[in-house]
């Protein structure tokens, strides 16, 4: 009977959620309310877009939505808090007067503890933050004041340097190192070790090759003992191994879904949401037959 890598359950806490990770992989769903996003082009930038498309993924099958506010692309520049809440809170705040609770618990992709305490005021229940605190310290101690889920992310540098950087000579002593690192900072600031999930960061200040590297060793950062969130989506590496631009990357991006969870990922964060679903349900159903749930 072939064999892939195990992946252990976990009971995680975001919020008044409850999130039951391992028999089956969870879809985070990406919302970019930004007008700069390297993917979609601002296509859902403004509250009644960003809402339509926030249903949609609920729909889809997703396990989360994570909304973003400020591009991360290579060489962006970033946005200021005001503009930044500007984007965010107006789609949370339109959600929570909808037609009944939304769904699924959301997520902000920030790098900000004032932006973070702003959307986690409005209803979000994790904070995504790319920088792994590294940006802002204070975003371990708002996550601990609302008892929100952290995922802690790991990057090269920053969104306007991560491209410019020579890579790495060991990305995955690299990634092990920041991991003990990222997460003592955490407990430090009283984030339970119940709320927190780690992300290699894939496509961050890493070469293709790295990236490749990174996805096919997820059992080795796995042994930190926390849940492990594979951002892959329409990533560079992608569009160089199969020359398409990021809208015409879905197989490529599903094939790095599907290897992810066989490598033992327990979250996949995408923008093709259907396709991804679909995928980790077939995925899922041969790991478990090959005794890796």
């Amino acid at each position: 009977m072939p064999q892939f890598a195990a992946r252990p359950p976990f009971t995680v806490r975001a919020g008044d959620w409850t999130l039951a990770l391992g028999e089956k992989t969870l879809v985070m769903g990406i919302l970019n309310v930004t007008p700069d996003s390297f993917s979609d082009k601002g296509r859902y930038f403004g509250v009644e877009a960003s809402v339509r498309r926030a249903w949609e993924i609920a729909e889809e099958g997703a396990g989360i939505l994570d909304i973003g506010g400020e591009s991360t692309r290579p060489g962006s520049q970033g946005v200021g808090v005001e503009e930044e809440v500007a984007r965010v809170i107006p789609t949370l705040e339109a959600l929570a007067k909808g037609p009944g609770k939304y769904p699924l618990p959301i997520s902000v992709d920030t790098v900000k503890s004032e932006v973070a305490r702003a959307a986690l005021d409005c209803g979000a229940a994790i904070i995504n933050d790319i920088s792994g605190m590294a940006m802002d310290p204070g975003i371990g101690p708002v996550a601990a004041e609302h008892g929100a889920a952290l995922v802690l992310m790991h990057m090269r540098g920053t969104p306007q340097t991560m491209q410019t950087l020579p890579p790495s000579p060991d990305i995955l002593g690299e990634i092990d190192a920041w991991a003990e690192d990222a997460v003592a900072r955490a407990r430090a600031c009283g984030v339970s070790d119940d709320r927190l999930i780690l992300d290699p960061g894939v496509g961050f200040g890493k070469t293709a090759a790295q990236n490749v590297e990174i996805i096919a060793n997820i059992p080795r950062l796995a042994k930190a003992g926390f849940p492990i969130l594979m951002g892959t989506s329409r990533k560079a590496f992608i569009g160089a191994l199969t020359r398409k631009p990021p809208r015409e990357r879905v197989f490529g991006t599903c094939a790095t879904v599907a290897a992810s969870i066989l490598c033992g990922a327990h979250i996949v964060r995408v923008h093709d949401v259907a396709a991804a679903r679909e995928v980790a349900d077939v995925t899922d159903a041969i790991a478990r037959a090959g005794g890796g749930l």
